[in-house]
C-alpha cells in the first residue's frame, strides 16, 4: 500500500504534536506502508512575516507572494518547518529526507495568477525521488515549494502539492490531517462520506468555503486522475493515522 499524508494548520505548531504525528507515521512506514508526507506552513510564515513587519494579504486564500515573501517562504517552510518535522522523525527512530518539490523535479508550477505574484500551480510531478527514497526504505518529507525549468521557485498550497505528489506516486490513499474534525453539512454535522458530486454541491451551495474549499477542490482533482480515497481527518485525535490507514472511518472519507 501507498500512503501520502499531508500535515498543515496548528499540527506542526508546538514539539509534542510533532513528535506524536511523527510516532504515528513512522509506525505506519515501518508495517511496511510506502509513505509520503506532504506538509505546509502558512500560520508560521505569518508570524514570521509579522515579526519583520511584513503584511500577509490574501486572495481566495492564496498568499500574495513578493520576492521577499517568496524568499521568506523558502527560509522558513522549505527550512525551519520542514527540518523541524524531519528532526521529530528522527526522534521516533524513522529515517526522513527532507525535501521541497524543487529538488529532482518533483514538482513543476506554472504562475497562477499575476495578481498573486510567485504563486504557483503544480502542472507536472516527476515521482522518481520519491521511488528511490521509499525503495530505499526513507521517508521522503515534502515542503510545499515548487520551480520550474527556468530556475523559478513559486509558493505552493500545500493541497494542491499533495494531490501533484500523490497522482504522481499513484497513492491508495490521501489522508489530509487538519484541525477540523471532517467536513460539515450545512446543518453542521460531520459527513461520514462523500461523492465528488456532493462535494461539489457544498461549494456551489457556499458551504464549503476558504481552507475547506480548497481541500474539496483537490480532492475532486485527485480522484479524477485516479488516487482511490481521500480522507479529511482531525489530526489532534490520538491514533489517528493508524486508524486511517487500517480503513477505520473517521472524518470524512471521499471516493
Amino acid at each position: 500500500m501507498r500512503v501520502l499524508v499531508k500535515l498543515g494548520g496548528t499540527l506542526l505548531e508546538s514539539r509534542e504534536s510533532r513528535l506524536r504525528l511523527a510516532k504515528e507515521i513512522a509506525g505506519v512506514f515501518e508495517s511496511g506502508v510506502e509513505t509520503v508526507v506532504v506538509h505546509g506552513g502558512g500560520k508560521q510564515m505569518t508570524r514570521f512575516l509579522e515579526e519583520r513587519g511584513v503584511k500577509s494579504t490574501f486572495v481566495n486564500g492564496l498568499r500574495v507572494t513578493s520576492a521577499e515573501v517568496l524568499d521568506a517562504v523558502v527560509k522558513v517552510v522549505a527550512g525551519s518547518v520542514n527540518q523541524e518535522l524531519v528532526a521529530a522523525f528522527a526522534a521516533v527512530g524513522a529515517p526522513a529526507v527532507g525535501l521541497s518539490g524543487v529538488d529532482a523535479g518533483l514538482a513543476e508550477a506554472e504562475p497562477l495568477n499575476p495578481e498573486l505574484g510567485f504563486v504557483g500551480k503544480p502542472v507536472r510531478s516527476n515521482p522518481k525521488v520519491l521511488e528511490v527514497l521509499t525503495s530505499n526504505h526513507l521517508l521522503p518529507v515534502v515542503a510545499c515549494v515548487a520551480g520550474d525549468s527556468a530556475g523559478n521557485m513559486y509558493n505552493v498550497n500545500a493541497d494542491q502539492m499533495a494531490v501533484a505528489c500523490a497522482r504522481a506516486f499513484r497513492v491508495d490513499k490521501l489522508l489530509f490531517l487538519t484541525d477540523v474534525d471532517g467536513v460539515r453539512c450545512a446543518s453542521g454535522g460531520i459527513m461520514p462520506e462523500l461523492s465528488v458530486e456532493q462535494c461539489r454541491q457544498l461549494i456551489g451551495d457556499g458551504v464549503a468555503t476558504g481552507g475547506m474549499q480548497a481541500k474539496l477542490e483537490s480532492a475532486i482533482s485527485g480522484l479524477e486522475a485516479g488516487i482511490g480515497e481521500v480522507v479529511i481527518a482531525p489530526g489532534a485525535r490520538e491514533g489517528i493515522v493508524g486508524d486511517l490507514v487500517a480503513g477505520k472511518r473517521v472524518g470524512t472519507r471521499i471516493s
